[in-house]
């Protein structure tokens, strides 16, 4: 078994299925910023990214794949937990599977 696969093991038994909230977090801490820096990086208020990162906020995909391109991470990840969070928003109990074009 790969290293990946357990540390997503690992993640999802201790925290639960990943948000989007817990994507940006984890961008944000691995870009070593602040939730105010990386709110004057992406134009926003850091209110709204402790919003985003709290699940208080849902994000378009437009804004998903903008901060993706921000930490350098892939756009399908942020595109897939941003839907699915919509979904779970909406009681609609299905998962996303999202492939580049």
């Amino acid at each position: 078994m790969s290293t990946k696969v357990r540390a997503l093991e690992f993640f999802k038994k201790e925290m639960g299925p990943m948000t989007f909230g817990m994507f940006l977090t984890a961008i944000r801490t691995n870009m070593n910023l602040s939730q105010t820096m990386l709110a004057r990086r992406l134009k926003v208020s850091r209110s709204m990214i402790c919003d985003i990162e709290k699940g208080r906020v849902a994000v378009s995909p437009a804004l998903a794949v903008k901060i993706a391109r921000a930490g350098k991470f892939p756009e399908e990840l942020a595109v897939k937990y941003c839907l699915q969070d919509q979904l779970k928003c909406a009681k609609i109990h299905m998962h996303i599977e999202l492939k580049a074009a």
